[in-house]
């Protein structure tokens, strides 16, 4: 296992108590488009950058031991988008899958793959599968990366499977609870969202991750995710720190 290559800057990640750290850090990578037609680029050159920040967010994460990553590649809404940009998108996520798998496994990363297959590309789906192979024994940050996911279609589809079980009598209606509800989530040893990170500005959650994000901390960043970085993540952890949670109880 290889050690995350330092920033360019220099700089070193910021010395916070182990406890008030987040074990799942979820990100919305937003603004790609807007960043590139602010430069008079193709949407598709925001994209390319987006890769950029998504690697170095992985290794800032994992400077400060955060164990769970979240990234939002692709969502069941995307598919409105232009044929050309959607053609892009998939191409794209198989290609960066392919050429960083070898660096997220010799980092330690074990990557999850959580979505729906349908409609996705047979290379798509054969890329993350291999990802998810290839990584299983890693543990140093585990990266659930969500492509063709909705957080609606999510609990629809654990829905529709408790609804099979109950059928076939494997379990009884009326001992489903929450408990039992998030066992039947795409990957339920991935804990609740502690940090929901979103760049861009905007101020939504945009059908990412409902179920595990419903006591989350929202952080919003006034910048595009193509000039995201690490040190950005280190900005969000240390307004985390600042957080008191109470989950609907008192302090």
């Amino acid at each position: 296992m290889v050690a995350p290559s330092p920033h360019p800057s220099g700089a070193l990640p910021p010395e916070l108590p182990v406890e008030t750290l987040p074990k799942h850090v979820a990100i919305v990578m937003d603004g790609n488009g807007r960043w590139a037609k602010a430069r008079g680029l193709p949407r598709t050159e925001g994209h390319k950058q987006g890769e950029f920040s998504l690697f170095d967010t992985i290794e800032g994460a994992i400077e400060v031991d955060i164990p769970y990553l979240s990234a939002y590649a692709f969502s069941t809404e995307n598919w409105t988008r232009s044929p050309e940009e959607v053609r892009f998108l998939m191409g794209f996520s198989r290609n960066v899958l392919r050429n960083r798998r070898d660096q997220l496994i010799d980092l330690g990363v074990r990557v999850v793959w959580s979505g729906r297959r349908g409609r996705l590309w047979k290379g798509v789906i054969s890329e993350l599968e291999t990802a998810e192979q290839m990584s299983r024994h890693n543990s140093k940050l585990v990266l659930q990366f969500c492509v063709n996911y909705g957080g609606q279609a999510e609990i629809a589809d654990a829905a529709a499977a408790i609804a099979r079980d109950a059928v076939a009598g494997r379990i009884n209606p009326d001992r489903v609870n929450e408990k039992l509800f998030a066992k039947y989530l795409y990957h339920p040893e991935v804990p609740p969202v502690d940090l929901f990170l979103r760049p861009s500005g905007e101020q939504r959650l945009s059908n990412f991750l409902l179920w595990q994000s419903s006591y989350a901390e929202l952080v919003s960043m006034n910048l595009l995710w193509p000039d995201f970085n690490r040190l950005h993540l280190w900005q969000a952890l240390e307004q985390y720190a600042q957080r008191h949670r109470r989950f609907g109880g008192t302090p």
